[in-house]
């Protein structure tokens, strides 16, 4: 069964509350002063009993101008729109304005409905009507069908009640296999149930036990009761009216224009990237960085416009825009929105949001605006690709993405799978993708790290993996910065020996004289056993090139054939293995060792003994237990 929502449109006092109970004997004025003043302040609820045993919620909107902002919120989830004309004053104001606003939400499918037809004569309404006709053209009301009624004498309804239930036969599924989302429009307490929310379900289902998420605050609720068209059920969804019930949730948490959707469904955000259009009857203009009140499902915040192309927006013109909030919002890609100007309070413009979860834009940046086409126009596979290349910068995971332009983690996988045959991202670990383009970048500018490095140590097999990572991604996580490695490493740009990272191609070249110094110092440290010379000995017997000789020095520790234990005492690999075998085989044999033993066990003096266990100990191999040590 297709839930649909029907919603009255049209200027004060035009007969839509009168109609609504004509059609379903519902009275949608609900508050004390909206029956005195007889106009409706807030939004009216019925519904409508359809021909297969369904209903068909039903939006009673403000007409007068001071509750536009009131009919907005209400506007948001309709299905189908009845512009509703008085015939006894024809078109006004308010009906110009919510036609306006109608047409800026993309509502499709719509009825005209003349009311009050017993107030006049046949020529005044064929006037009327005349008048309509020329000021619907170009809308999505241009051929819709026109009905004359009279709430009071019943003319047209019943004809009205067929053409409705025509319409809502042609009407397309809803969303149901989507996270669940509700604008919420009311927010009161009841007593014995506690608090309780109305509002549209726009897309997905919504079931008793449900966990939910608070947007944008983030708080988490469970859903107590749900109640449709005042019947309690099991399920809602989407595409009807519902009220639900918290049970851990006070009123105070929740206030008109918050989202209740699925825990993680959303980004909150204060930047939206936007396609705007101004109204072709519009009485001002949009210029660059003009604040404006944006309303969006039922929230309102005041916003910035940021044109990023052109500097002035006129009637019936559009543009790519990013809007910069006052207040944080939660929305999709995809959703629809008004922009009304911030003073006098008139109705300007409206559009699509076209990215939820931007970076700040430059104006006339060609490659953001480029960015933008793709959103607009793309396929879901082209909108991923756009998000990882944007997103490459600031390392998103693919969770994000996803949620960014509304679509599941799988679909997102199978998607960015696609992307990664066809060469386009690449993955560098888990959900994080990199675009090829951004990935090509950084490699070059890692490449340009290790040459540099190269250069000033020629003598050196590679710089420290922990160095390159705080010099290549200082801000990244650890686990990023080694699958960006370890992507570099398998497509040939660099290698990774013993912790060594080095151009793909990289050797260590030794002239004559680095040869000779190499081979000497190699002969030295064997030739020292347990007991080698200071380090600056050693250097001192190089010859002049004390430079290069510490280079050499530096290369034979860097290649693991020297084993520094401190500034000035060095091993040779060798000796240092067999010493630690030695050690640990004493250890294991009486199940601890002292200084003195260490020393009479090397043949060596008190100053090596203790370095080789000081060296342990900061290696995790020791500890220090009294005056000796044990295996750890």
């Amino acid at each position: 069964m297709n839930n649909i929502i029907i919603g009255t449109a049209g200027h004060v006092d035009h007969g839509k509350t009168c109609l609504i109970r004509a059609l379903t004997g519902i009275e949608t004025d609900r508050l004390r002063e909206e029956k005195k003043r007889g106009i409706t302040i807030e939004l009216g609820f019925a519904y409508l009993d359809l021909p297969d045993g369904g209903r068909a919620g039903i939006i009673d909107v403000p007409g007068h101008e001071k509750f536009v902002r009131n009919m907005l919120a209400g506007a948001g989830g309709i299905d189908l729109a009845l512009l509703i004309v008085a015939a006894d004053e024809g078109v006004m104001p308010q009906t110009v304005e919510h036609l306006g606003i109608l047409s800026l939400l993309e509502i499709q499918h719509g009825i005209i409905v003349l009311t009050k037809t017993d107030m006049v004569d046949e020529d005044w309404r064929e006037l009327v009507a005349e008048d309509i006709r020329s000021q619907v053209k170009g809308t999505f009301l241009e051929d819709a069908p026109l009905i004359p009624v009279s709430s009071y004498t019943g003319e047209g309804i019943e004809e009205l009640r067929q053409e409705i239930f025509r319409q809502i036969s042609l009407l397309g599924g809803k969303k149901l296999d989507i996270p669940f989302r509700i604008p919420v429009d009311r927010v009161f307490s009841m007593e014995g149930f506690g608090t309780v929310i109305t509002g549209t379900m726009i897309e997905g289902q919504l079931k008793e036990g449900d966990e939910v998420m608070l947007y944008p605050g983030e708080k988490m609720g469970k859903v107590r009761n749900i109640q449709v068209h005042s019947q309690s059920v099991d399920t809602a969804y989407a595409g009807q009216r519902v009220a639900v019930n918290f049970s851990n949730l006070k009123k105070s948490d929740i206030q008109r224009g918050d989202v209740v959707a699925v825990p993680g469904s959303m980004h909150t955000t204060m930047m939206v990237d936007v396609r705007l259009n101004v109204l072709k009857d519009a009485k001002r203009v949009i210029k660059n960085t003009s604040r404006l009140h944006f309303y969006h499902g039922s929230r309102e915040v005041l916003c910035k416009a940021v044109l990023l192309e052109g500097d002035v927006l006129e009637a019936g013109q559009s543009a790519f825009a990013q809007l910069r909030l006052e207040e944080e919002v939660a929305l999709k890609a995809g959703d629809h929105f008004v922009v009304r100007f911030y003073s006098p309070l008139e109705t300007v413009g409206g559009g699509v949001v076209l990215d939820p979860s931007p970076f700040k834009r430059r104006r006339g940046d060609e490659q953001a605006l480029e960015g933008l086409r793709v959103l607009e126009k793309g396929s879901l596979k082209d909108k991923i690709e756009q998000g990882i290349r944007e997103g490459s910068t600031h390392y998103r995971l693919l969770d994000f993405v996803a949620v960014q332009f509304g679509t599941s983690l799988e679909e997102a996988r199978a998607l960015a799978g696609e992307l990664e045959q066809e060469g386009k991202i690449v993955r560098i670990a888990g959900d994080l993708y990199l675009h090829r383009d951004f990935a090509e970048a950084q490699g070059k500018r890692l490449s340009e790290i290790l040459r540099e490095y190269h250069t000033a140590n020629p003598l050196k097999e590679g710089m420290k993996k922990e160095e390159v990572r705080t010099r290549f991604l200082p801000r990244q996580e650890q686990a990023v910065a080694d699958g960006m490695l370890v992507y570099y490493e398998k497509v040939e740009r660099i290698k990774i020996v013993n912790g060594l990272v080095s151009l793909f191609k990289f050797k260590v070249k030794l002239d004559e004289e680095a040869s000779r110094m190499m081979k000497e110092m190699e002969k030295i440290y064997l030739d020292g056993g347990y007991a080698p010379p200071a380090t600056e000995d050693v250097l001192a017997q190089m010859g002049k090139d004390q430079k290069k000789a510490q280079q050499v020095h530096n290369a034979l520790i860097g290649a693991g054939t020297l084993v520094r234990m401190d500034a000035q005492i060095c091993f040779a690999r060798q000796h240092y293995d067999e010493a630690v075998e030695r050690i640990k085989e004493q250890i294991r044999a009486q199940g601890q060792i002292t200084l003195g033993e260490v020393r009479d066990l090397l043949g060596t003096s008190r100053k090596y003994a203790m370095v080789i266990l000081e060296t342990l100990d900061r290696e995790k191999v020791t500890k220090k237990v009294g005056d000796a040590r044990v295996l750890l």
